[in-house]
């Protein structure tokens, strides 16, 4: 296993596979690098690099969960690993982690891969493709409740109805949840409220490195319409929504999914 230490003393674990172009994988909220088991084929031509973020699978858990704290990480992470002409490839809460890093990291960046992502997990007046603020309380409590069953109900809650056979939804949960770590209580807790305050919106129009948009059109949990705001903001942006996925395309359309992705990286 290996891991780095952070200025601010966090350990935060990683795996890496393959040569070539550096592709940064961020998981979203409460999982862990293991999400990204189905992408390992991009690693014949790139360098891939799983990163667990802090109080998420095997890094250690930390002091403080804002979406600061996890850029500064991420931060931290390239400049020791020397990641230069990398790709981020962030998912869900990653997206919102990778947004706001983007200004420490740009010269180290070729191009961003937002999969099911948001500027603003929450809706507001001024921006209706989000949750009621409501429902990210009533997920506090019910992690308080039941932390197990709560985990479970949202894991379920990220796939489409119809989206895949049983079958295929019990290898998911083999490759990906079985034998991974849930992560560090108090951490899926205290980082909701990067889900309940955390607005990128202003660094939209900053990002000047190519952009992949990839949403499932079925998602729920961060609307498609929040993809369609982002692609419209960001300078050099391509969208592609996937068909009847939900959350997570890159686990029920693997093979689709990393077309998309080295498509794109054929572009840069």
């Amino acid at each position: 296993m290996s891991f780095i230490e952070t200025p601010g003393g966090v350990s935060l674990h990683y795996q890496e596979q393959g040569s070539g172009r550096p592709l940064v994988f961020v998981h979203g909220w409460a999982m862990s690098a293991r999400v990204w088991r189905f992408q390992q084929p991009l690693g014949d031509d790139s360098r891939l690099v799983f990163l667990d973020q802090r109080g998420h699978g095997q890094s250690s858990p930390a002091k403080g969960y804002a979406v600061q704290d996890f850029a500064a990480d991420l931060t931290a992470f390239c400049e020791q690993m020397s990641l230069d002409g990398a790709v981020l490839i962030c998912w869900s809460m990653g997206v919102q982690v990778a947004l706001q890093a983007f200004s420490s990291l740009r010269s180290r960046l070729a191009g961003l891969v937002l999969v099911g992502g948001t500027p603003r997990f929450t809706a507001a007046d001024d921006y209706p493709h989000g949750k009621p603020p409501v429902e990210v309380k009533g997920l506090e409590v019910r992690l308080r409740r039941d932390y197990q069953k709560t985990m479970g109900e949202f894991f379920k809650g990220m796939f489409a109805e119809g989206e895949m056979d049983a079958a295929q939804y019990q290898r998911i949960v083999h490759e990906i949840v079985m034998g991974g770590r849930s992560p560090d209580p108090d951490a899926a807790r205290q980082s909701l409220q990067i889900l309940s305050a955390a607005d990128l919106r202003e660094q939209l129009t900053s990002i000047d490195r190519p952009v992949l948009l990839i949403h499932g059109d079925l998602d729920t949990i961060c609307p498609a319409a929040a993809s369609v705001y982002m692609a419209k903001r960001l300078p050099m942006a391509t969208l592609a929504l996937m068909e009847g996925c939900g959350h997570a395309p890159f686990m029920t359309r693997p093979q689709q999914f990393n077309e998309l992705v080295l498509s794109f990286l054929a572009g840069l």
